[in-house]
């Protein structure tokens, strides 16, 4: 069985590697690519998604997986093995319902549709970027179609990204979340004047504000002989090897928590994708479990670590001195109620803790209507302007800052977005775990020594990589499945202390 074992390793291995290739030149697109090479890029990613997918779903790596069941069933189904045998068994029974034409198709549609919704953007004109999205909506749909479904088309498209999450199981966390956190909105609207950002908003050096995003990301623990940062319309972060982790950022002249928070944000992407086992390098095991768990790194790091003030204790001085005029009279407390101040915005990456599922909640419901044929593409700006109001409210001015403001669409990746909504939540579970196991966790924090969080969570969540979906690393961390209530309460202790509520 070792032999068979060794021979499924070398084959996804390979695939890893082209894999990995196409990953490279995504990141490149979005970076440094010249708009020239758009068409040919999008050629070179389709080629090699499409070698990759046929390579995989080959007969032999059918067999390979078929003879070692068996011989994995006997192994604890925690061992590095087993896991590879069981999630390459899952993607491949999945991948064989995909033609690989459709493949082809999918990666060569969202690549020109990227290039096209960064012109539209940049121009606020969704009707540029229109049938792009209908090309990418309507192969989404045959996608979902290959994969086969039971009750909503959704369904196949979440579980691409969350693995066993079916969208009922999303309505009901979003009803709950919503039952909530709309109250809490409505009793911190009245309280506006409580919190002031002001001197937030005023100019910042973008070479300074680069630094400083720089340097927090070190202070965190982002090693930088395995990783950089670069410039994009919108943060990412991409990830070639564990040895190999890449991030970008974006900048506001004039609103320094953008760039700040979004290098935060991405840096917990990054220590996640950073902190797998190297057993794991060139297998489906590595990276991170699913885009929910991801998303749970990036915003424990950006909110409760980020936006918390046992943070802004230790890091207050270290911004002062790096913008003096701007934070003059701004001390620790001052800061951390300034970056968390309430306020129903436009963009969704900048959208406060209290706000932010609302718009998650906004793009899930759009999706559905789409891919169930409920709304037309033509339609979809002023559909959503109305559900920013009826959120919100508030109305998007332009395009720019309404429907065309995230990059996913253009990638076809429907079915992403929820998994934002249950990072939150999942982060919130964790960080209540590790305060019980790891004592003096905030005092730490305070002294800026950030290392005893990272062990924890390298050692509790990010050594296993995708052998486990999120609900079995929830029980497996903190001896409970996926909870609504550690976020909750976490909004209502935090908010209602900021903006003395009874």
């Amino acid at each position: 069985m070792q032999d068979k074992l060794n021979e499924l390793k070398k084959r996804l291995g390979a695939i890893s590697d082209i894999q990995n290739a196409v990953s490279l030149l995504g990141w490149d697109q979005q970076t440094y690519m010249p708009r020239g090479g758009a068409d040919a890029r999008a050629q070179q990613i389709a080629t090699l998604s499409h070698l990759a997918h046929e390579k995989f779903i080959d007969d032999t790596i059918g067999r390979l997986l078929e003879d070692l069941h068996g011989y994995a069933s006997k192994l604890s189904y925690d061992s590095d093995d087993a896991s590879l045998v069981r999630v390459a068994k899952r993607e491949y029974d999945k991948a064989r319902r995909i033609p690989a034409l459709l493949v082809f198709e999918i990666a060569h549609a969202g690549a020109q549709a990227f290039d096209a919704w960064r012109k539209a953007r940049a121009t606020s004109e969704f009707p540029q970027f229109a049938p792009f999205l209908q090309r990418n909506l309507a192969l989404k749909i045959r996608y979902a179609e290959c994969l086969g479904y039971t009750d909503r088309i959704y369904d196949p498209l979440l579980d691409e990204y969350e693995p066993d999450m079916k969208t009922t199981q999303i309505e009901a966390v979003f009803a709950d979340v919503k039952k909530e956190i709309v109250p809490l909105v409505h009793a911190i609207a009245s309280r506006q004047d409580t919190v002031d950002n002001s001197f937030l908003c005023r100019p910042f050096d973008e070479q300074k504000q680069w630094d400083i995003g720089m340097e927090t990301a070190k202070f965190l623990g982002y090693d930088f002989e395995r990783g950089r940062q670069d410039r994009s319309p919108h943060p990412f972060t991409s990830s070639f090897s564990i040895n190999d982790v890449r991030i970008t950022t974006r900048f506001m002249a004039d609103y320094f928590p953008a760039g700040f928070f979004a290098t935060i944000h991405e840096t917990g992407h990054a220590l996640y994708d950073q902190g797998v086992s190297q057993s794991l390098e060139r297998t489906l095991l590595a990276g991170g479990a699913s885009l929910g768990v991801h998303e749970s790194q990036s915003r424990m790091w950006e909110n409760l670590i980020g936006r918390g003030l046992p943070f802004w204790k230790f890091f207050m001085p270290r911004a002062r001195a790096i913008f003096p005029e701007q934070l003059r009279n701004v001390d620790a407390v001052k800061m951390y109620r300034a970056v968390n101040r309430v306020q129903p915005s436009l963009i969704r990456v900048e959208a406060d803790e209290i706000t932010y599922n609302l718009h998650i909640i906004l793009r899930f419901e759009l999706e559905n209507m789409l891919l169930e044929r409920r709304l037309d593409v033509k339609d979809l700006p002023e559909a959503w302007n109305a559900k920013m109001r009826e959120y919100l409210g508030i109305t998007p001015p332009d395009d720019a800052d309404g429907v065309l403001q995230d990059v996913h669409w253009s990638h076809g990746a429907f079915g992403y977005f929820p998994t934002y909504a249950l990072g939150n939540l999942f982060a919130s579970q964790l960080f209540e775990q590790c305060k019980k196991e790891v004592p003096g966790l905030e005092t730490s924090i305070e002294k800026g020594e950030f290392r005893s969080l990272l062990d924890w969570l390298r050692a509790r969540l990010h050594v296993h990589g995708r052998k486990f979906t999120l609900n079995e690393l929830a029980n497996k961390i903190t001896g409970k499945p996926l909870q609504t209530q550690p976020f909750i309460t976490y909004l209502k202790n935090k908010y209602s202390e900021i903006y003395r509520l009874k």
